[in-house]
């Protein structure tokens, strides 16, 4: 037998409750239960997330607010099964998203860059397609693009992640029952490379089509919604809570993620729902403190979003965990390490909002004025001027930046302000965390690579997959 059809076979065994399996079990949970039927699975991912991301939101909610994260109250009440994951790709020990969503979604590992595509061109069904054709109800909500890698990698199969014109189009056809994020310009003819209007089609194809948080609460079960509330990703959480007019607009990825439960919780047959905090990840690419602490706050209270609903029912399995580290940020020792951490409590605003803000023919004065204002530092003329020097030349590179903004300069000089440091700009190849809360969930093992939760999650639920992982 190949190492990987023993594993697999394993983690099956596992799933359906057998003492071998129960022995390796992380967590607390008894050893001797049998694994309870699924017929509810909310899937929460808080993508690009290095365990620095999750201690640091921990910390400012414990010092700003007085209690923990949700997440972590999971772990420090013994309220979950734990365990860590490799993220590998099939062709790097470093995953983009398209490659880790498709290691779930369809069951084996993709090339960076792939939706469900293998490296010989045949391709792997869809964990959400394979659920929706068992009579589930299944959705994705996201505070980025709702084409963009991570719920793509639950629904398609596409040759690359950019294609996202393409994957907006075949959703309509795919007719999911929930689908809600940002990446306006992909559906909006006025954007779109074809100039078709797809907003149009999803609505004559039965579609309650979702333009702002007004239109998301008005919607009714019974139809399908989909839901695109901005061009590109979402705002920041931060920027979105200190602007009346976006917070009137945006709904936020709790507020999603409970409309979306609502919406889909009728289905007799269950449902299954894609969480993501993908701006978790963009804020660790740009080295943005403040954006990547509240975003995953908010992550934290979609996942409490999805407790809420799972914990006095005995058949919702609430899985919780991450497609990869990404910069490694970490609260470094310094003698004021407990003030400057302190300071971020009372920030307004993220460095996006800051930078973009900014103009080459901006004095120092007002760039301390604007950073003061945004995020309580008091930045020197001669770090404000540094920073200026970058709107000369704005040859800053990096993801997500198409203005080329300086935000590793920024980060740079806010380091000694808030004891915040970062390992880079760019994905990891760390071991990540693992949380499962509910039916099924006394079957995780200790260790689980990434491709395996695919199989892990039809067995939890009673959906024979179409093939074993090869």
């Amino acid at each position: 037998m190949k190492r990987r059809d023993f594993i697999n076979t394993g983690i099956l065994t596992a799933v359906a409750g057998s003492v071998a399996g129960a022995s390796v079990l992380s967590g607390c949970a008894s050893a001797t239960r049998k694994s309870r039927k699924a017929k509810n699975i909310i899937f929460l991912v808080s993508d690009g997330m290095s365990s620095g991301t999750l201690n640091m939101a921990d910390l400012m909610l414990q010092r700003k607010e007085g209690r923990g994260s949700t997440w972590i109250d999971l772990y420090r009440n013994n309220r979950v099964s734990r365990a860590i994951m490799d993220t590998a790709s099939a062709d790097s020990m470093v995953t983009d998203s398209a490659a880790a969503s498709s290691s779930w979604g369809g069951g084996k590992r993709v090339n960076n860059g792939k939706l469900n595509m293998n490296a010989d061109g045949s391709s792997n069904t869809p964990i959400l397609q394979k659920f929706k054709s068992a009579g589930k109800a299944v959705g994705c909500v996201t505070t980025v693009p709702i084409t963009h890698a991570t719920p793509a990698g639950f629904c398609v199969n596409m040759n690359h992640r950019n294609m996202q014109d393409q994957i907006a189009s075949t959703y309509k056809d795919l007719k999911f029952d929930v689908m809600m994020g940002g990446g306006e310009e992909y559906f909006n003819g006025k954007k779109r490379e074809d100039k078709r209007d797809i907003f149009n089609d999803f609505s004559e194809a039965g579609f309650q089509v979702a333009r702002s948080k007004t239109d998301m609460q008005n919607a009714t079960p019974g139809k399908p919604v989909l839901g695109v509330f901005h061009e590109n990703g979402l705002p920041y959480d931060i920027d979105v809570t200190n602007n009346s007019e976006l917070k009137r607009k945006i709904p936020t990825l709790a507020e999603m993620t409970k409309k979306a439960i609502q919406l889909m919780a009728g289905n007799n047959n269950g449902f299954v729902l894609q969480v993501e905090g993908g701006k978790v990840d963009w804020a660790a690419h740009a080295n943005d403190t403040t954006a990547l602490i509240y975003d995953q706050i908010a992550f934290d209270n979609a996942v409490a979003e999805a407790i809420a609903f799972a914990q006095d029912r005995d058949d919702t399995l609430v899985v919780i965990t991450t497609d990869h580290g990404n910069s490694n940020p970490g609260l470094i020792k310094t003698d004021k390490v407990n003030q400057m951490f302190d300071s971020l409590q009372n920030v307004k605003h993220t460095n996006e909002w800051i930078l973009n803000g900014i103009h080459r023919k901006d004095t120092a004065a007002q760039v301390i004025e604007r950073i003061h204002y945004a995020q309580g530092i008091a930045l020197t003329k001669e770090e404000a001027t540094a920073l200026l020097k970058y709107y000369d030349s704005t040859d800053e590179s990096g993801v997500y930046n198409p203005y080329k903004l300086p935000y590793k300069k920024l980060a740079e000089i806010q380091q000694k302000y808030t004891s915040v440091h970062w390992s880079g700009m760019s994905h990891s190849s760390d071991f990540v965390e693992l949380a499962m809360f509910g039916a099924g969930s006394e079957a995780l093992p200790a260790f689980v690579m990434n491709y395996e939760l695919h199989n892990f999650m039809l067995q939890a639920c009673g959906v024979m997959q179409e093939e074993m992982h090869k």
